[in-house]
């Protein structure tokens, strides 16, 4: 029986750079840049194609940059060498990130003839004055025929992506943006908070941007976390809300330390009991050289904390039968005692089957796990 695979293709092109943007990206690429990382991703496609037959991919994930910037024959030529070169799960689950400004209906029915069934958009708010803080290109009504158009073609899985602790934002603007969101109706939402990367314009001038306070950030995920649920929307990663049976597969291969290949520049993958990443040299790529700048082959020590952490993202935590069954140790022996004291506060709940973050803990959850994680030592 072939083992599942998670397929992630990075395409290092948008229109515009966000100003919080530190993806690797590159805006306003010729049409001959764009064909030509192209034909060196369908090498890679074909090269690895080999290595990966007793692999049946179940998730193809494009992300950027835009992936839907490329033409859309670009974005054809790539699945008809993914369908060719690999075994293809016939229900796989395969998503394409989309900006507003690239998306229409001609473009999404083609890529639905190609066999995209998922599309992720990026809306971030639905205020004009928080989105020219962003950097963004387009505006609500934007975003709303994008979508329009994507149902329009046959797109019945459809996510967006919203961002709290902008510039400007307040808790009222951001439940505004919940609002009117929701009344589209997406399958998935995906509410991350805004992450100041050095290197970044916003980095620059960190100091003069009018960003809530963290009282406010605080209302606006609590807020934000009551609004999705009771609206249909389950919970089930700390940034990440579902209508039943539309959670993203593809991620939770991420969270769950499944086996991933990810191809081009930027691109990371979990593959084969070994770790590694690609620089962002594109001309190197486009000349066929290897860009691995990253090789490992975790310890055991290091798996178990990396699944751990990864997995205390969801919302369902780890499970301790399943942990025993993959690493051959007792979950509660090895990290019982580091999370169970975080109990009497309401942060975690440790039920003898499962450990999870609350609502409240995944609000500091980066904290606790750097406490209780020790990714330098022996387990």
């Amino acid at each position: 029986m072939k083992k599942p695979l998670g397929l992630y293709l990075h395409i290092p092109f948008c229109r515009s750079k966000c100003l919080y943007c530190d993806f690797c990206s590159m805006p306003h690429p010729s049409d001959e840049a764009m064909e030509a990382y192209v034909e060196a991703l369908c090498r890679d496609l074909h090269w690895w194609s080999e290595r990966c037959a007793d692999y049946t991919v179940d998730t193809v994930f494009f992300g950027g940059g835009t992936p839907t910037v490329l033409p859309v024959r670009l974005l054809e030529r790539l699945t008809e060498v993914l369908w060719h070169d690999f075994c293809i799960d016939p229900t796989a689950e395969i998503t394409a990130e989309c900006n507003p400004v690239t998306g229409e209906r001609e473009r999404f029915l083609r890529m639905r003839r190609a066999g995209f069934n998922r599309l992720s958009i990026g809306l971030q708010s639905a205020h004009q004055r928080e989105l020219r803080a962003l950097g963004r290109l387009h505006d609500f009504d934007t975003f709303c025929h994008c979508f329009s158009d994507a149902r329009d073609a046959g797109f019945e899985n459809i996510s967006a992506d919203v961002m709290s602790g902008i510039p400007h934002q307040t808790p009222v603007s951001r439940m505004e943006t919940l609002q009117k969101l929701c009344a589209l109706g997406p399958e998935h939402i995906s509410s991350y908070d805004l992450i100041i990367e050095e290197g970044t314009p916003f980095a620059r001038v960190r100091d003069r941007l009018a960003l809530p306070d963290e009282d406010a950030a605080r209302q606006m995920y609590f807020e934000g976390c009551e609004f999705l649920t009771s609206g249909g929307w389950k919970q089930y990663e700390i940034s990440n809300f579902a209508k039943e049976g539309y959670e993203s597969r593809h991620n939770l291969k991420y969270w769950s330390c499944e086996e991933y290949l990810g191809l081009g520049v930027a691109a990371h993958s979990d593959f084969g009991g070994a770790r590694f990443g690609n620089s962002r040299d594109v001309s190197a790529y486009l000349r066929g050289e290897d860009i691995t700048e990253e090789h490992s082959i975790p310890s055991l020590a290091e798996r178990m904390n990396e699944y751990v952490m990864l997995r205390m993202r969801l919302c369902e935590g780890v499970d301790y039968q399943a942990f025993a069954s993959r690493f051959g140790r007792s979950f509660e022996s090895v990290f019982g005692k580091g999370f169970s004291k975080y109990e009497p506060h309401g942060l975690v709940i440790c039920d003898g089957a499962h450990c999870a973050f609350t609502t409240h803990g995944m609000l500091v959850s980066n904290a606790i796990l750097s406490e209780v994680l020790d990714f330098s030592g022996e387990i």
